[in-house]
């Protein structure tokens, strides 16, 4: 049976990973990387490129993470796709 918090991890990622340009699913990767980084698994500064993305549907915060040098071990775990 899975657990309460393996429910909400996995929502969460489903949620950071909200399809670019869809209504709104700027807010719903920031509200999900909230919940990674108040976790401990995600830095603050990658949570500030989620944030500035935010009111940006369009915008794909990863390659600005990348671009920052910040955040590596969420870009990795990002392209392998771990929950």
């Amino acid at each position: 049976m899975e657990t309460d918090d393996a429910r909400d991890a996995a929502e969460n990622w489903a949620l950071i990973n909200t399809p670019l340009g869809e209504h709104w699913s700027g807010r719903t990767r920031y509200a999900a990387a909230m919940y990674f980084y108040k976790r401990g698994e995600m830095s603050a500064e990658t949570l500030e490129v989620y944030r500035i993305c935010s009111r940006l549907d369009s915008e794909n915060p990863l390659p600005i993470i990348r671009d920052r040098g910040v955040g590596k071990d969420w870009l990795k775990r990002m392209e392998a796709g771990r929950k």
